[in-house]
């Protein structure tokens, strides 16, 4: 009973994992476009791309090191 609870769990948090990756992705290309289509992207811009950049490619990292796949 309790190694079925552990495999409940980790497919809950997997599947948020899954969720948090696409919504991350969604905002990163949403920035990304926002800067292509800027004449002169500021500064704070430039940094919450990164920031966007960075949050997602660790987010595919762990989905990576955990095995889960869309």
């Amino acid at each position: 009973m309790l190694f079925k609870k552990k495999g409940w769990l980790r497919q809950e948090f997997d599947e948020k994992l899954l969720s948090q990756l696409e919504a991350t992705k969604q905002e990163w290309m949403r920035q990304k476009s926002l800067i292509e289509k800027s004449v002169e992207p500021s500064d704070d811009v430039l940094n919450e791309l990164k920031v966007a950049e960075t949050k997602y490619f660790f987010l595919l990292k762990e989905a990576k090191n955990r095995k889960v796949y869309l």
